[in-house]
């Protein structure tokens, strides 16, 4: 398509949404003069996550955010920051336009270079979090979402060591027999998403649900970029005597994912001129991640008079060949085995009151995990200063064939918990949360070594004999949690709440820096929630101070080290409304104010082999802008016609430990929906990145001063069709 064409249909379509959102029509519209009866109750949202029980979000002291149905069906969804985007506190974006995510809550999660880490992500709840906390969204199929649970910070009962906060994405219950359908998405950059749902009761007690989706993209606009992910699901759902439930589920996903090269600061400005990125002088050119994952999960509910018994069992089994910086990861295997007997007891203790608690236990088991170096490869000849013989420098992959082998590794995760909590409300103003868990966490790593990339004289070096290295370390958590929310009247109610919570090094972490130490976050926050008919607010203030917070220092050979900062502080504002202008339409604004320091840290700074550490007291985090915001124009007519319109804005971050340069961030990053419903029949239309703006999801300096870029995605529509029966 040609690009003025193309750009005067994106302005047509954005006047046509626009004249949509003017007064001028609505005020034409007859069924929006027709006078209709408003009801002046407030209107809540359901929330499972920050307490386990359902509870309004209004009565749980705690900053939570819920994505409903309604906001996730205006998305294609093809990676979860779809919906997430725009969250206060809630930092999200992809490297690789994906289905992978780096997400970031209240300052949690900045340090990880892949994926998402120091945050509790779970399905249904089962965790997809690793006991090491590293979370994997390549088995979620976005598809088959009913809405996602954010609670932000520490204090959550399923944060087992994850500081930042607990994401929980509920999918499509299999007892909702009324949502069948069948979905296909076309559109730039290669873009195709097909899904279908088909469910039916095959008597009074049993129901069945089988779900299938496939996503893929090739992002020609780049090179290494394509994507491509299957999955396939079999619920079933048993109503057995004395209304107990009993759901299981067994699913299947392959997901395959081109990891594209970063920028130099000169390729970077080359990408913002043409909209293409080609050939980059990265060495690695051929990064990915090809994993197929297996997944069982089994719950059961019975309810014995005042007390509900809740237990649950999952299993999964991963895969996956992730070529990455430096090697080939090969892990032919990853078993995990879960248990999470659940409780609820309601009694009364000081009024109506509520006890949740339960145990919980962990198993990831990896037998014959390799690493391996890269085959294809192109060198040039280099003599390091000193005794050291020339090697052969590594200058770029030439693909993503494995060579020769550089170690094996065994390794076992266990995590065990316990966690209580107690619901108080003395009268109907007032409700009292207080609880704890209490998690030990064991790794226990057995690598052999032949050989190792070596980042000073990026090469491989063999070693003359195989070296093996023994990592058995473990982890007490204790996160103990006081809440307290009191309703001013039937819309107002306050909040205040202390937390702790601890966060473990990763198992990579552990293994290249031993002596590091779990973090420790402490959290004092207060906020302000309404709920009304036609507007809502909720505004948080909080203040978290984190001793021992793991570092990441990036060298100048490229390498990230983890290290131990002293202590941490952070604080913040989150503010988050919407209000209705009229009867058609909504306004949203969400807005998050950031201040993040290190108040002891000296950074360890690598010359050679050389370690000078250097004071950054004082200096703010990296990454984590201080403002970031958001707006939002919704659109619902009867007639069947809906248009979503947002704008994100990122504002500016420091690049580095040292905060020696800032980068811009974005402003106004627009994505558009436009849709419309009749009968079994829909159609909508989603174009992100409207304006087609050039940033950069990502920019990072080492402590040489090179700085590395990673380029947004353009502009890209996509048209969905739906039929529903």
């Amino acid at each position: 398509m040609h690009l003025n064409k193309y750009n005067s249909t994106l302005r047509s379509t954005l006047t046509t949404s626009l004249l949509i959102f003017s007064p001028g029509l609505l005020a034409a519209d007859p069924a929006a003069s027709e006078a209709e009866p408003v009801s002046a109750e407030p209107v809540d949202t359901i929330s499972v996550t920050a307490s386990r029980i359902a509870r309004g979000t209004r009565e749980v002291p705690a900053a939570i955010s819920v994505i409903d149905a309604k906001r996730i069906d205006s998305e294609k969804m093809q990676n979860i920051k779809d919906a997430v985007r725009g969250t206060p506190g809630v930092l999200i974006e992809s490297k690789n336009g994906g289905y992978d995510a780096r997400l970031i809550i209240r300052g949690a999660g900045q340090k990880a270079n892949y994926g998402v880490r120091e945050i509790m992500v779970l399905r249904d709840g089962v965790p997809m979090t690793d006991p090491d906390s590293f979370s994997r969204f390549d088995f979620i199929d976005t598809q088959d979402i009913e809405r996602i649970e954010i609670t932000k910070g520490p204090g959550s009962l399923y944060g087992s060591g994850s500081a930042g906060g607990t994401i929980q994405i509920i999918s499509k219950s299999v007892f909702d027999v009324d949502g069948n359908r069948v979905k296909v998405g076309v559109g730039e950059q290669g873009q195709e998403n097909l899904h279908f749902r088909y469910s039916q009761e095959l008597n009074d007690s049993n129901s069945v649900l089988l779900t299938g989706s496939h996503r893929a993209a090739k992002n020609s606009w780049r090179e290494w970029n394509e994507f491509d992910t299957q999955q396939l699901s079999l619920k079933h759902g048993l109503l057995l005597d004395g209304g107990a439930t009993l759901e299981t589920e067994l699913s299947y996903s392959r997901a395959d994912l081109q990891l594209p090269a970063s920028l130099t600061e000169s390729e970077f400005e080359a990408y913002r001129d043409s909209g293409k990125q080609r050939d980059t002088s990265s060495q690695w050119q051929h990064s990915g991640r090809y994993s197929t994952i297996w997944f069982f999960n089994s719950r059961y509910e019975q309810a014995f008079g005042d007390l509900v018994f809740k237990p649950r069992v999952y299993f999964n089994r991963w895969d996956h060949y992730h070529p990455v910086t430096g090697a080939i990861n090969d892990n032919p295997g990853t078993n995990v085995f879960g248990s999470d007997l659940e409780f609820a007891y309601s009694h009364r203790l000081w009024g109506d009151s509520t006890l949740v608690g339960g145990v919980t236990a962990r198993l990831d088991k990896t037998d014959g995990a390799e690493k391996y170096q890269y085959a294809d490869l192109t060198t040039t000849l280099f003599d390091p200063p000193g005794p050291t013989p020339p090697v052969n420098r590594i200058v770029r992959t030439l693909s993503d064939r494995k060579g020769d082998l550089l170690s094996t590794e065994d390794a076992a995760n266990t995590l065990y918990g316990l966690f209580l909590q107690e619901t108080l409300r003395p009268n109907d103003r007032l409700t009292i949360d207080a609880g704890f868990r209490f998690d030990r966490m064991n790794f226990d790593i057995e690598e052999i070594a032949y050989g190792e990339y070596d980042w000073g004289t990026r090469s491989y070096d063999t070693f003359a004999a195989p070296v093996t290295t023994r990592t058995d370390t473990t982890f007490d958590l204790f996160s103990p949690k006081l809440g307290l929310s009191y309703a001013l009247n039937d819309t107002f109610s306050l909040y205040g709440m202390l937390a702790q919570s601890g966060q473990v090094p990763s198992e990579s972490e552990i293994q290249s820096n031993p002596e590091l130490d779990a973090a420790n976050a402490r959290n004092l926050e207060v906020g302000l929630k309404a709920r009304a008919r036609e507007w809502s607010l909720d505004l948080s203030l909080y203040q978290t101070r984190v001793s021992d917070e793991i570092v990441s220092v990036l060298q100048p050979s490229g390498e990230s080290e983890f290290q131990n900062a002293g202590e941490t502080l952070k604080k913040g504002l989150e503010l988050s409304g919407k209000v209705a202008l009229g009867r058609r339409l909504w306004l949203g604004a969400n807005y998050a104010y950031s201040d993040y320091r290190f108040e002891e840290f000296e950074e360890l700074v690598r010359s050679g082999a050389t370690l000078t550490a250097v004071d950054r007291s004082g200096n703010q985090t990296p990454f984590v802008p201080n403002h970031q915001f958001s707006l939002s124009l919704d659109y619902d007519h009867p007639s069947g016609f809906r248009a979503r319109l947002q704008a994100d804005s990122w504002g500016s971050y420091y690049m580095d430990n040292a905060n020696t340069e800032k980068y811009d961030g974005y402003d106004f990053l627009t994505s558009l929906m436009l849709g419309y419903a009749s009968g079994p029949h829909s159609v909508s239309l989603n174009v992100d990145n409207l304006f087609d703006k050039r940033y950069a999801t990502e920019v990072k300096k080492d402590t040489s001063g090179t700085k590395t870029y990673y380029a947004g995605a353009p502009r890209a529509a996509m048209l969905t069709y739906t039929y529903s029966f």
